[in-house]
C-alpha cells in the first residue's frame, strides 16, 4: 500500500519553487496511485510555533502527480484564509503531504477517535442550507481540543455560525478517515535536493 513519503513533500517544493523560478519541475520520485490528498504548508521562524499558511485537497480520489501537482500550488496560493505564499517565504516552510485512507460513516458525531480519524461534517442547518467541511487526523491534537470541541469548530468551519444544540448535533453526518502523512521543512528538502542532484536549489525569481 503506498503511503506518504518525503518524495511526494520534495515534489510540492519542486513545485512551489519552479513556479516562481520559471524551471521545469523535475520528475517525481514517487509511484503513480489514486487517492484523496491534502497539501499543508506551515511557516516556521526563529524556531517558533509553526504557523498555517494554507492547506487545501481533495476527500476524492486523484491521480498521485497531478494532484500533489496542482494541490502544491493551490494551497500555496490560493486558500482564501491567507495571502499568497512569497518566494521569499520559501526557505522559511515546512510542507506536510496527507493521503486519506479507510473512509467509514460514523454512528454518531463521537463516534471517532482523536490523534486517529479525520472527519468529513455534513449538515442540513435551520435555514435549510446544506454545509459540509473536514478536518484532517492530526488538527484536534494539535488544537488540544475534545471531541465536542473539534465538532463545534468544524460547523464553524462549514461556515454556520447560529446558536449549537446537541439535537442539532445528534442530526450531524459524520463521515471518518484515517490518513498518511509525510513533513519537511525547506532545509530538509534543499540538503536532499543537493544530495540527489548535486546542487542546492536556486531561488532565482522569474521576471
Amino acid at each position: 500500500m503506498v503511503g506518504a513519503n518525503k518524495e511526494m513533500a520534495v515534489y510540492c517544493f519542486d513545485t512551489l519553487v519552479a513556479h516562481y523560478t520559471g524551471d521545469v519541475v523535475p520528475d517525481p520520485g514517487f509511484e503513480e496511485g489514486q487517492f484523496p490528498l491534502f497539501v499543508t504548508w506551515k511557516k516556521v521562524l526563529n524556531g517558533g510555533e509553526p504557523r498555517l499558511r494554507g492547506c487545501i485537497g481533495t476527500l476524492e480520489a486523484r491521480c498521485l502527480i497531478t494532484g500533489f501537482k496542482d494541490y502544491a500550488l493551490t494551497s500555496a496560493l490560493q486558500d482564501r484564509r491567507f495571502p499568497p505564499i512569497q518566494a521569499r517565504e520559501i526557505p522559511y516552510l515546512e510542507c506536510t503531504v496527507s493521503l486519506l485512507t479507510d473512509y467509514e460513516s460514523a454512528t454518531s458525531y463521537l463516534d471517532w477517535e482523536i490523534g486517529k480519524h479525520g472527519m468529513i461534517l455534513e449538515f442540513t442547518d435551520p435555514e435549510s442550507v446544506r454545509r459540509s467541511a473536514t478536518y484532517l487526523p492530526e488538527i484536534a491534537a494539535q488544537e488540544g481540543w475534545t471531541k465536542i470541541e473539534t465538532v463545534d469548530s468544524l460547523v464553524r468551519k462549514a461556515g454556520y455560525m447560529g446558536p449549537l444544540t446537541e439535537s442539532m448535533r445528534c442530526k450531524f453526518r459524520i463521515t471518518r478517515y484515517q490518513s498518511s502523512l509525510c513533513t519537511m521543512h525547506y532545509s530538509e528538502y534543499a540538503t536532499y535536493v543537493k544530495h540527489i542532484r548535486g546542487s542546492a536549489p536556486l531561488l532565482t525569481v522569474k521576471c
